[in-house]
């Protein structure tokens, strides 16, 4: 029987135990890998771990300062004590790990290439568009409002359907408390983001990453932004997520019955650029897989998204224009997937292209979409 290859399978789950070497569709070029000896690990002065007890207590001040000064300087921070049950946490990461030992014909019944949607296994970023693929594969589903999506997810394991719905009922009311939490850090009334994102979506990934037999030479994903307004990102014990903090990458080694929550692209646009969207990345190892669950938590399509009037004054005039999320997306994946599969970005060497062909636009260092599309007096 001839080995499996990364032409005749589909996912990566199914031919990464098979190979010796990573295959030559998932190698980086040479300027362009992972330099995984220059990471700095983690440590409570690196990525802030805020305790969420008391938020709608006594300490209510004290941590609404913390979650703005995180948003402001890191972009990325911790919670713990945020009211999800550590029971949901482990069936949530269980029903995960069941879900990508499942035989490959069962799910396969979940794969698709087509990045519209609503769910749908694959691999990698998008098949249909990269030229180097990316050492993960990756369940995708939508789940707000869930009465309309979770008639279309997997239901092997039985309680996958289950299980992921108490989950994803969780994470909504996590991400609520914390919108109300960022608002007031901005100085906005408390409902004021909630208010601006229309009718709400959240939609998340399973993220399966398995052992790499050369790590050092491709990524699980490379350095990218969020583009939807937060993420919040539940990881297994194993090492993977590293995030770009003064010009170095820092591995942020998993906390137990912790979230790690990151500014995305329309957050900062939202809050006129006072909050940042971090560049960050998940590499891999050759000793175990690992699972990471991101929730992404974003605007309906039709709500309209622009810097908060009260954030705008003669000293900090609107950075961006305002634009629907529909718009956001469409110009995401038009003009963001060629950027990334066209243009080297070597952060380690700091070494980033400023134009694309004839495009008259630049690209900053910290390169992300809400440079790329929505800057006023930009292309």
């Amino acid at each position: 029987m001839a080995t499996p290859t990364a032409s005749t399978k589909l996912l990566l789950s199914d031919l990464a135990s098979t190979v010796q070497n990573v295959p030559s569709n998932y190698i980086r070029p040479i300027n362009d890998r992972p330099n995984l000896t220059q990471v700095e690990v983690s440590d409570a002065s690196s990525i802030p771990l805020i305790d969420l007890d008391g938020l709608y207590g006594p300490r209510h001040s004290e941590i609404i300062q913390q979650i703005g000064l995180a948003c402001q300087h890191d972009g990325f921070f911790q919670v713990r004590n945020h009211g999800v049950p550590e029971k949901t946490i482990n069936i949530m990461l269980n029903i995960a790990r069941r879900f990508f030992k499942l035989p490959e014909s069962e799910r396969l019944k979940s794969y698709s290439d087509e990045p519209s949607k609503t769910t749908r296994l694959s691999t990698s970023f998008n098949v249909k568009t990269e030229k180097v693929a990316n050492w993960r594969d990756f369940l995708r589903l939508h789940c707000y409002p869930l009465e309309r999506y979770v008639h279309e997810w997997p239901t092997n394991p039985p309680s996958f359907r289950e299980d992921v719905a108490e989950y994803c009922t969780s994470i909504r009311g996590l991400v609520l408390r914390l919108l109300e939490a960022i608002s007031e850090s901005l100085g906005l009334q408390r409902d004021y983001i909630d208010k601006s994102l229309g009718k709400h979506a959240q939609h998340m990934a399973l993220n399966y990453y398995p052992p790499c037999p050369q790590p050092e030479l491709t990524y699980g994903l490379p350095g990218h932004t969020d583009p939807n307004l937060i993420t919040i990102l539940l990881q297994d014990d194993v090492p993977g997520l590293q995030v770009l903090r003064n010009d170095k990458w820092v591995a942020v080694n998993p906390i137990p019955n912790t979230f790690i929550i990151n500014i995305g692209d329309q957050m900062q646009v939202l809050s006129n650029d006072r909050y940042k969207s971090v560049l960050h990345r998940a590499v891999v190892n050759c000793n175990k897989e690992r699972i990471s669950i991101p929730t992404f938590y974003c605007p309906s399509p039709d709500a309209l998204i622009g810097p908060a009037k009260e954030l705008i004054d003669h000293n900090h005039p609107a950075a961006y224009t305002d634009f629907t999320c529909a718009e956001y997306h469409e110009k995401f994946w038009k003009r963001r997937v060629y950027i990334y599969m066209h243009l080297i970005i070597n952060v380690d060497n700091k070494s980033v292209g400023d134009r694309i062909d004839s495009n008259p636009f630049v690209i900053p260092e910290n390169l992300t979409a809400r440079h790329i599309i929505l800057k006023k007096n930009s292309d």
